[in-house]
């Protein structure tokens, strides 16, 4: 799969987020930096996607688009029928706040609330009040029922990812982004969270999109999407960690 155009084999109607003919461009001039060279790429609704590619491949940036954290320089990134290039700022941030979770490596947690108040500020922001029947399922899911009332500082990397986590989830958004959740993390919390995300997709119909440089925490995923030098050029479903690893292999990856 070559064609920097050619649409990834998901229908539109079941698209929550979509990228059509999507070009970023950092700098000007001989400095300019393609890091999407025309992606087209459709994900579907109640699935896990992940995303994968060399360093440099442009799936980071690929990801900050989708979740509108950051603007194409040509072309269109849907969540849903939302055409976010349509937006200004004051509604994407609505967009985001209502519509999309993102779940970040560094957790970006605020270290004066406790771990519920983290979990529920963005519905806190909102004005609006947790529907405390998903509330609960969250936090028994992801395990935190008895470290609610603590601080980031007096949590471990594990615990304030699983906050991020449950964060990105409580508000039910129609699609998570998830940028490396894994990788300050080591193999058992790992294993938990990405059991989590899954768990989430399978039993709750959430959609989530993952960047991972990590064929395991790929495997976890229904679908993996390939790119290299800020094009998709192959896919992968019902991923193990094998195929994915040697797919990274042919592309030069880590």
């Amino acid at each position: 799969m070559n064609e920097a155009t050619e649409v990834i084999n998901v229908p539109h109607r079941t698209a929550a987020a979509r990228a059509v003919h999507a070009v970023k461009v950092y700098g000007h001039g001989d400095a300019a930096v393609r890091a999407l060279d025309g992606i087209t790429v459709d994900f579907a609704g109640g699935r896990y996607t992940a995303i994968m590619g060399p360093s440099g491949s442009g799936k980071s940036t690929l990801l900050h688009c989708l979740a509108g954290l950051d603007r194409l320089t040509e072309g269109q990134v849907f969540i849903g029928n939302v055409d976010l290039s349509t937006l200004d700022e004051k509604r994407l941030t609505i967009l985001r706040r209502d519509k999309v979770g993102f779940v970040f490596q560094a957790y970006n947690l605020v270290p004066t609330l406790t771990a519920s108040e983290n979990i529920t500020l963005p519905i806190d922001i909102a004005g609006r009040k947790a529907d405390r029947s998903w509330y609960d399922t969250v936090i028994d899911t992801v395990g935190l029922r008895d470290r609610l009332t603590h601080k980031p500082s007096e949590l471990s990397g594990g615990q304030q990812q699983r906050v991020a986590a449950a964060r990105a989830l409580v508000s039910r958004p129609e699609i998570v982004f998830a940028d490396e959740p894994t990788g300050n993390l080591d193999s058992r919390t790992s294993g938990e969270i990405l059991g989590f995300m899954k768990r989430a997709v399978r039993e709750f119909g959430q959609t989530i999109v993952m960047v991972t440089h990590d064929p395991i925490a790929a495997s976890y995923a229904d679908r993996v999407v390939f790119l290299a030098d800020g094009r998709v050029v192959d896919e992968l479903a019902e991923p193990t960690s094998e195929r994915v690893f040697d797919r990274m292999k042919s592309l030069g990856g880590e």
